[in-house]
């Protein structure tokens, strides 16, 4: 009886647990059509995280460990072709993780495969979206015309190539994004890459002509122009007079930079890129230039507090360069440009164009202590040598 009595309330306990329970509803995918949210948007961002690279990716590479790259690639294509997120100027939603969760489960399927695995990656992300026509129409156009599609070609490369990577991979993506283009193309999509960017989000091509930049700003162009000058040796397709050349093109774009933003990227960039630009242009007889960026570059370690003794050697190692002669005619060179700088700072102030505040009295303040100061190392190391 009273297994009878069990069985019963079991059965109904069942019955009404079937009753009660509510068929799970059916995610769909939201198009530009029904509105102009991400459909990422809903999703904390941690739980979107988790499920890009806990659950889809790892659960991606093991169903599809025996299919060849080809058939994987074609998966990946059919899924993320029908959600807008993952497509280049298909979502307009701001701060969407689309492109972000893209990278992440790009990382977490392909980390290690061989390099001719990620090349076949590569060339399929070209075809699934459309992007060297894209990076061509960014990079022969009017810098800032096309700023909507500068944005989105910065987003996708750095969110899904770029940034996900250590330096290897970035180093990797990085040549095969830039390879295609002739040197002074390279140089504008740097720029569009890792140019600092406007209060509002646009790329800065005139705030960096017009006025000062902070190091936060400019540190990430340095970063990756010094990852590749520190794998040269390993670049077929890039070599010290390549860099030269493109970084020469970079610093005029789109017209030439405020002087204190030349100096402060190669500041940034630190000595082995800073001494080979300076090296090569006094090389070739372009003395005025050089002791122009030397003086901007001894003001900017004033303004930011770097070591003085930093550009006391590498003048001295540019110095190196030149004969007896040679050499003291580029110390005067510099002195005189120091004078020249001087001039011109004061000028502005007893001008009166204070559009930028007391920016420059603060300026001519900063350039006489840093003169000073430079002049006393410079002289110290001299007679240490003696």
């Amino acid at each position: 009886m009273g297994r009878s009595v069990k069985r019963s309330m079991w059965t109904h306990t069942a019955q009404r647990s079937r009753r009660a329970r509510r068929p799970y509803p059916v995610r769909t995918v939201i198009t530009r059509s029904q509105g102009n949210t991400s459909c990422f948007q809903r999703l904390p961002a941690e739980v979107f995280h988790m499920i890009l690279d806990r659950l889809s990716g790892w659960l991606f590479k093991r169903c599809t460990l025996l299919l060849p790259t080809e058939d994987r690639l074609t998966l990946i294509s059919s899924t993320f072709s029908q959600m807008p997120c993952f497509k280049l100027e298909e979502c307009t939603a701001a701060g969407c993780l689309g492109f972000y969760g893209y990278g992440v489960f790009l990382k977490t399927m392909i980390s290690g495969w061989d390099e001719v695995e990620w090349h076949r990656v590569f060339n399929f992300l070209c075809s699934f979206t459309n992007l060297l026509p894209k990076i061509k129409m960014a990079v022969t156009g009017t810098p800032g015309v096309s700023c909507s599609l500068e944005l989105q070609l910065r987003l996708f490369c750095r969110q899904v190539l770029l940034d996900p990577w250590p330096c290897k991979g970035t180093l990797f993506w990085l040549t095969r994004i830039l390879k295609p283009w002739p040197m002074v193309l390279q140089a504008r999509l740097l720029f569009i890459l890792y140019g600092p960017l406007m209060p509002d989000g646009t790329l800065a091509w005139q705030g960096i002509v017009e006025r000062e930049m902070s190091r936060s700003a400019l540190w990430h162009m340095a970063s990756v122009i010094g990852l590749l000058y520190s794998n040269l040796d390993h670049l077929t397709d890039w070599t010290t007079d390549t860099m030269q050349t493109i970084l020469e093109e970079l610093i005029v774009l789109p017209e030439v930079w405020h002087m204190e933003n030349v100096a402060r990227l190669f500041v940034l960039c630190g000595s082995t890129v800073c001494y080979s630009f300076l090296a090569n242009k006094a090389h070739n007889g372009q003395l005025l230039e050089v002791s122009r960026l030397i003086v901007h570059i001894i003001l900017v370690c004033k303004k930011d507090g770097y070591s003085m003794n930093w550009v006391v050697r590498m003048v001295h190692q540019v110095c190196q360069g030149f004969n007896t002669s040679e050499r003291f005619a580029f110390i005067q060179r510099l002195e005189d440009m120091f004078s020249e700088v001087t001039m011109e700072l004061i000028e502005i102030v007893t001008a009166g164009n204070h559009h930028e505040g007391t920016g420059p009295f603060q300026t001519l303040r900063s350039l006489l202590q840093s003169s000073a100061h430079f002049h006393a190392k410079f002289l110290h190391m001299f007679l240490q040598n003696e």
